[in-house]
């Protein structure tokens, strides 16, 4: 037998929804209230994501999309979230974002204390929340060639992902070519690196990191580099990141020649590294890393990378690179230098 309810308690279930709907409501406000005010005097109103490399992203209730805003056409912000934040002398700080009525193109920040710098000195922006996603960084991108002439098929994958926290950065990254042709042997060339950066004051930087490198043209069945060293960011703008390391390595090699050649052995290195992204939709980024062998005389090894990449909507992107290994005492059979042009269409999930 069911229980009849009496009428006088149904008006809870309207009273309910208005409260839920009252506390969505505010909650939503609280997410959309940053302001922000550009150079041509345009108002936006909404969430605000995320600076890097000179884009500040905002997410509002009006638009399906995110706003990418040159951050340098910015003259006032406005929220009481709290924030990470990166100034251009590497200064790292969790602070609110507002401008005071007469600062334009100003911001008041409070870490110890509270003070006051212009925009253009604020090169990263991340809110500071508790849940653990929101500090990732992913993307994967896969590409495809096909040469006719002499049916060479070249299939590649690569994916990133990195971690921010207050002093320090994660990164790892994976990358793979394979290549296809008639009457001819498959080559593949795989590299996979993971690292960490602890930052200072000043935009210096501890490092450490593992890198991985397996190469069919080199007879390289897997080189295993563990390094270690000291860092710094010479140039850290919204324009461009500039910057060196140097440090020790530490070198393990298994070959695939005849004679299945081990190495091992102690190495100095010096890293040089530039990321240019003043380029509307366009970003360059390139490093080059010598490593001369302290324990093998006269040996001495090159790395360099070079990338374009073009950002599309939904954030999706286009990306052409080149990667080039040299090694001035290869083993026998193998080719000192190696070089490999990649073109991909890729995904970044922020």
């Amino acid at each position: 037998m069911r229980k009849k309810f009496s009428n006088n308690i149904l008006p809870i279930k309207p009273i309910l929804f208005f409260l839920i709907f009252i506390g969505a409501g505010n909650l939503f406000t609280w997410s959309q209230n940053d302001s922000i005010v550009l150079k041509n005097k345009d108002k936006i109103v909404g969430e605000i994501k995320s600076l890097d490399k000179g884009v500040l992203t905002v997410k509002t209730d009006y638009s399906d999309s995110d706003f990418k805003i040159t951050w340098l056409e910015v003259i006032s912000v406005r929220s009481e979230q709290t924030y990470l934040l990166t100034l251009s002398d590497g200064s790292r700080i969790n602070s609110t974002l507002y401008t005071k009525p007469g600062d334009t193109t100003k911001v008041t920040l409070k870490d110890e204390f509270e003070f006051t710098t212009d925009i253009k000195n604020i090169v990263y922006i991340k809110p500071v929340k508790n849940d653990f996603l929101s500090r990732f960084v992913a993307s994967i991108s896969l590409g495809y060639n096909l040469t006719k002439s002499n049916n060479l098929h070249q299939f590649s994958v690569s994916s990133n992902l990195s971690y921010t926290a207050y002093k320090w950065l994660f990164t790892a990254g994976f990358n793979s070519v394979r290549s296809n042709q008639d009457d001819v042997e498959e080559t593949q060339r795989t590299d996979a690196n993971i690292g960490i950066k602890y930052f200072m004051k000043n935009d210096w930087f501890y490092s450490t990191s593992a890198d991985f490198l397996s190469n069919d043209e080199q007879k390289l069945e897997l080189r295993s580099t563990i390094k270690g060293g000291l860092g710094k960011y010479f140039t850290h703008t919204n324009r461009l990141y500039f910057g060196g390391g140097f440090g020790l390595a530490f070198n393990n090699e298994k070959y695939t020649d005849e004679s299945s050649t081990n190495r091992n052995s102690l190495e100095a290195y010096g890293t040089l590294m530039l990321n240019i992204f003043d380029l509307n939709d366009l970003s360059l980024s390139t490093d080059a890393t010598l490593y001369p062998s302290l324990t093998e005389g006269g040996r001495y090894r090159l790395d360099y990378n070079l990338n374009f990449k073009y950002d599309l909507p939904l954030d999706f992107f286009l990306k052409l690179g080149l990667s080039y290994n040299y090694d001035s005492k290869p083993v026998e059979g193998a080719s000192n230098s190696d070089y490999v042009f990649q073109s991909s269409f890729g995904w970044e999930f922020n």
